[in-house]
């Protein structure tokens, strides 16, 4: 099930949660242990809009029936390269746990802070360093899944897999009718 692609977003707020155990002493000694998990949450909002733009959005929120549904959503402003890649990208296998895959097929190059979905996968991930052509594609997090050669890599529209973040939703009508909104994302992992 995807998320309405029109009216588009006017604003993400895109954030990595990194869960970490951290404590501090009187003392000032800190001590803190990663732990795994990664997760991107987004904040999107909508520019003014009037109802027959708004309500196929808000029916189609509501139908989730809170942090129950999963959907997948592209939010074109942050899910396309900054580069100029073109190409099927195929892999070569990577363990679980690997931050980075030996791609094949890339014409161009991805950057770093392009996101990228690997085939089959729901996670998403994020270049840590440029890409131009074949090689080591370095990312985070590390992979909670292992690629096979069968993969491909998606670095165009890339579509995060998501649930809303809380159960409640509403929104604000404003001067001259127009509809105000912003839904939270949270990546659901599977």
């Amino acid at each position: 099930m995807s998320y309405p692609t029109t009216p588009k977003f006017n604003a993400i707020n895109l954030q990595s949660e990194s869960p970490t155990l951290f404590s501090e002493t009187v003392s000032g000694r800190m001590q803190s242990r990663k732990i795994g998990g990664q997760k991107w949450t987004f904040t999107a909002t909508y520019p003014p809009m009037t109802r027959s733009e708004f309500n196929p959005v808000f029916a189609y929120v509501v139908a989730l029936e809170g942090r129950h549904g999963v959907f997948t959503v592209v939010p074109t402003e942050i899910s396309t390269s900054s580069g100029n890649p073109s190409g099927t990208v195929t892999c070569s296998a990577a363990a679980l746990g690997a931050k980075s895959v030996t791609i094949a097929g890339l014409t161009g190059a991805l950057k770093a802070g392009d996101v990228v979905k690997f085939s089959g996968h729901t996670k998403v991930y994020m270049l840590t360093a440029d890409r131009s052509g074949n090689g080591a594609m370095a990312f985070t997090p590390a992979l909670i899944t292992a690629v096979t050669t069968s993969d491909t890599v998606t670095y165009s529209n890339v579509p995060f897999t998501v649930r809303l973040s809380n159960d409640v939703q509403g929104y604000k009508l404003g001067a001259g009718n127009f509809f105000k909104y912003e839904v939270d994302f949270v990546e659901a992992l599977s």
